[in-house]
């Protein structure tokens, strides 16, 4: 089994829809570090478990200095994003997404 991890930083801002009161509410940012971790028995036609630079694309370009709520249709908690990515790149079977020092939140997939 091949197994490769791609950490990301990105700036971006989100407020969360909670059905209790929190200052997460209220537009704010993070600094986020993601780490995506993918798996492959067998490598690609190019030697690859998955091209770095595609885990890049999807994540930064589309993330970085983005207002979440406006590029994502769902409620963007660490652990939602954590899931969409790890949904939407080839091999993906674990995403650690952390907003803030401390706060962590990683969605694994079932093998």
């Amino acid at each position: 089994m091949y197994y490769v991890s791609k950490r990301l930083e990105i700036s971006a801002a989100h407020r969360l829809s909670l059905d209790y009161e929190s200052k997460c509410t209220s537009l704010h940012g993070h600094n986020w570090i993601i780490t995506v971790r993918c798996r492959s028995a067998v490598l690609n036609a190019n030697g690859m478990v998955t091209d770095f630079t595609d885990i890049k694309r999807k994540i930064s370009d589309r993330l970085d200095h983005a207002c979440l709520n406006d590029v994502l249709d769902f409620n963007p908690t660490a652990e939602n994003i954590a899931r969409w990515i790890c949904d939407n790149i080839e091999n993906c079977y674990r995403v650690d997404v952390q907003e803030s020092e401390g706060n962590i939140a990683t969605y694994e997939k079932d093998v």
